[in-house]
């Protein structure tokens, strides 16, 4: 299925000959060119500055100006999502007049 192929599956924790964990091919070396194939697939990235809970009545409360306050500290790394998985963890910055996010930590996950 598509929607769980993961670049993981490209790769092999051997020595990078093939026939490891997730090797397309058994002793084939693999090269960036093996993903072609997932390069144009469109994804969702997120990032997350920070989450909170509130009860309806409370969020219907809020108006022009109130302040939400966030389960994150001034400072702290901000979540960064892929399809609604955390990839990695990063910072603000403002890239000419927008907003952007730079990486500094990726998040490595166990398959299951």
């Amino acid at each position: 299925m598509v929607g769980d192929l993961e670049l993981n599956d490209f790769r092999s924790d051997d020595d990078g000959m093939g026939g490891g964990a997730g090797a397309n091919i058994p002793d084939t070396p693999r090269t960036a060119r093996d993903l072609e194939a997932v390069y144009d697939i469109p994804v969702r990235v997120s990032a997350v500055l920070g989450k909170t809970t509130m009860q309806v009545n409370q969020l219907l409360k809020l108006g022009r100006g109130a302040v939400v306050e966030l389960d994150r500290k001034v400072g702290e790394a901000i979540d960064i999502y892929v399809n609604n998985r955390l990839v990695a963890r990063g910072e603000v910055v403002v890239v000419e007049d927008r907003l952007g996010v730079t990486m500094t930590e990726i998040i490595k996950t166990e398959r299951s």
